[in-house]
C-alpha cells in the first residue's frame, strides 16, 4: 500500500461526525462537484461505502485496478480499499456510507454474513425491475436520511437490506479479489477490526487479539501503524467510545449502566476514560448532544 495513499475518518473529511450516526447519504455531486468531479484515491477505515451511478459515466479505481462505468451500476467498497473517482460533470447517483457497527447489525438480521463483500465489487443492475427496485431503494434512503420522518432509522435499514440482498443474488462483473489476495497483512488488520466489533465490551488486551489473528502484539501494532496510523489500543478504545457515544445519545440509560454496559467496573474510571478520548464528560457529551439534535 502506497504510503501518501490518506485514511480518512468520516467521508474525505478530517473532523468527526457531530453525532454518532452509523449512515451517511449524499449525492454524487454533493462532494465531487467541489473537486472538479474527481475524489482522488482514499482509504476508509471502518467504513462501507456504495454508490450507485443512475446517470453519467465515471472511471473507478479500486485497489489499483480501473475500471469505466456507465449508468445503472452499483459499488461496494469495503473499508481500507483504495479507491477513487473520476466523474463526468453529468454523473447522477448515490453515494451511502456506512459505519461497521450498523453493517454488522444488517448481516445479522439478515442471517447471511456473505451478504456484504469483503472485496471491492461492481454490479450491474440492468434496466426493466432491477433497476427499478433500486432506483426506489436508493432514492427512499436519501430521502429519509435527509428527513425526520417517523420511524427514519427502520426505513434506511429497511432499504439498505434491500440493496444488500439484491447485491447478493447477482454476480458481480468486476471485482477486487485479486488484489486483496495478495495483501497478506490487510486480511490480517481487517480479521483484527472484526474481533474489535464482537468483543470491544469485553476489555480485552491487545495481546489477546494479536493472538486470535495469530501474529504478535509487535506485528499488530505494525500493520495498525502502516493502515490508518494509530496503535491497536487506540482503535480498541475508538470502537468502546463510540459505543458509550450512542448510549449517551440515543438511549435514556445512567453513566453508570452505560459504563457497566461496556466492561467498565468503575463508573468513575469510565468518567475519567471518556474525558480523556472525547475532551468532554460523559454528561457533558449528553447534554452537547441534546442541543445539536434539537
Amino acid at each position: 500500500m502506497a504510503t501518501n495513499v490518506p485514511v480518512y475518518k468520516l467521508y474525505g473529511e478530517h473532523k468527526e461526525w457531530l453525532t454518532p450516526d452509523m449512515v451517511h447519504c449524499e449525492s454524487i455531486a454533493d462532494r465531487s462537484k467541489l473537486h472538479d468531479w474527481q475524489i482522488k484515491l482514499h482509504q476508509h477505515h471502518g467504513l462501507i461505502q456504495l454508490l450507485y451511478l443512475r446517470g453519467g459515466s465515471a472511471r473507478v479505481g479500486l485497489d489499483g485496478q480501473y475500471f469505466d462505468m456507465l449508468p445503472g451500476r452499483i459499488v461496494v467498497v469495503p473499508q481500507m480499499c483504495v479507491h477513487g473517482f473520476k466523474f463526468d460533470p453529468d454523473a447522477v447517483g448515490h453515494v451511502v456510507t456506512l459505519a461497521h457497527p450498523l453493517v454488522n447489525k444488517l448481516t445479522q438480521d439478515i442471517g447471511d454474513t456473505r451478504v456484504v463483500p469483503s472485496v471491492a465489487r461492481i454490479y450491474e443492475v440492468g434496466e426493466g425491475d432491477d433497476a427499478a427496485r433500486m432506483t426506489m431503494a436508493f432514492a427512499s434512503l436519501d430521502a429519509e436520511y435527509r428527513g425526520g420522518g417517523t420511524h427514519r432509522n427502520s426505513l434506511m435499514e429497511a432499504m439498505l437490506i434491500a440493496i444488500f440482498v439484491w447485491l447478493s443474488r447477482h454476480e458481480p462483473y468486476a471485482s477486487g479479489d485479486a488484489a486483496i489476495e495478495q495483501d497478506r497483512g490487510r486480511q490480517y488488520f481487517q480479521h483484527f477490526c472484526q474481533l474489535i466489533e464482537d468483543d470491544y465490551a469485553r476489555q480485552f488486551p491487545v495481546e489477546h487479539y494479536a493472538r486470535r489473528v495469530g501474529i504478535t502484539p509487535a506485528y499488530l501494532n505494525v500493520l495498525c501503524r502502516q493502515y490508518v496510523d494509530q496503535s491497536p489500543l487506540e482503535l480498541i478504545h475508538q470502537r468502546v467510545v463510540l459505543a458509550a457515544k450512542r448510549n449517551l445519545v440515543y438511549t435514556s440509560m445512567t453513566i453508570s449502566v452505560v459504563s457497566y454496559t461496556l466492561g467498565f467496573s468503575d463508573p468513575a474510571y469510565f468518567t475519567r476514560f471518556f474525558k480523556r478520548e472525547v475532551g468532554l464528560s460523559p454528561k457533558e457529551f449528553r447534554r452537547q448532544a441534546a442541543t445539536l439534535l434539537e
